[in-house]
């Protein structure tokens, strides 16, 4: 009996360093942080949009609280925004795939034209106004190559993307799309947004992340989405997810950030809120103040990029 417990020891002595090792190494780990760590990544979103989210993602890059922006390709204002990136190589620079074109007064198509992808657009050649039109007219490999072409003008531009995301979730509602998602992430070895984890899981997607981690490809631990409550302003709503939710890992929040003006109040109803974003990141000390109490570390994308690299040159290969 006693030589059985023993044998019983060693094997378990033997197996846990195994299981231990065969365990992907967290992203806190990854950047150098402790686990108890809360790390967090402030993404714009929509720069290229218009005249004024341009502006508005450039100063709060250059003044403000956050880490990266990404860039929507198809739209008007694109030039203006890629022009910026190519200078400032030092800031994160993301591409937000766009399959949708939202706004009634405001549009914009393919950049690869409604001749090559026909079912991305409507009967005028925009793209579809939300991801259920999308979804049901729409091509998955159309929307590969559209999305492709978006990436590499981008890079044609000069950009140096540090990662991927998608407008509206038009990537991610679908697992069929998600695959799309998860291809181009490969392809162009560059770490992704991914929805929260009960969310993903809600539709079918619960197994996301570990393929892919599987494929060599990072994402943030948690993503903060629809956190605003009923009556409860934008101001509010960040500082109270500020204050309490984020979560030790590696967590996103993205804004909208944008200059009130007679060009964004033309767009969106939404201008005001977008407004308030770009001042709260921008220029609001209680918002610093809370990140330094709450001793939230700021991250990058281009850092998750520069992890998710090595790990790639330092896997063996096949």
């Amino acid at each position: 009996m006693r030589v059985m417990t023993l044998c019983l020891l060693c094997l378990v002595v033997v197996t846990l360093p195994l299981l231990a090792a065969e365990l992907p190494p967290s992203i806190n780990a990854l950047l150098g942080y402790q686990p108890t760590d809360k790390l967090l990544i402030i993404n714009g979103d929509d720069a290229g949009m218009c005249h004024t989210a341009n502006l508005a993602c450039m100063d709060s890059l250059e003044r403000g609280l956050m880490t990266g922006t990404t860039i929507m390709v198809p739209c008007p204002w694109f030039p203006e925004m890629a022009a910026y990136a190519a200078k400032h190589p030092e800031h994160d620079f993301g591409v937000h795939i766009t399959l949708t074109s939202e706004w009634k007064g405001y549009k914009w198509g393919p950049v690869l034209g409604r001749s090559a992808v026909p079912k991305l657009c409507d009967k005028d050649g925009y793209l579809w106004p939300d991801v259920e039109p999308l979804y049901a007219h729409g091509d998955l490999e159309q929307a590969y190559q559209e999305s492709k072409a978006q990436i590499e003008k981008a890079l044609a531009a000069g950009i140096d993307i540090t990662h991927l995301d998608c407008h509206m979730g038009c990537l991610q509602y679908s697992n069929e799309y998600f695959e799309v998602y998860l291809r181009l992430a490969k392809e162009y070895n560059l770490p992704l947004r991914e929805g929260p984890q009960r969310m993903m899981a809600a539709m079918g997607g619960g197994d996301r992340r570990a393929r892919e981690r599987a494929a060599g490809i990072l994402a943030p631990d948690d993503l903060v989405i629809n956190a605003r409550k009923p009556g409860e302003s934008v101001a509010a709503c960040w500082k109270r997810v500020l204050r309490g939710e984020i979560k030790p890992g590696c967590t996103e929040i993205f804004i909208h950030p944008n200059l009130a003006g007679e060009e964004s109040k033309a767009i969106t109803g939404t201008w005001q809120d977008r407004a308030t974003e770009y001042e709260l990141f921008t220029t609001d000390p209680e918002v610093r103040q809370i990140i330094k109490d709450q001793r939230l570390i700021l991250v990058t994308y281009r850092q998750l990029r520069e992890a998710q690299r090595k790990l790639g040159a330092a896997a063996p290969k096949p």
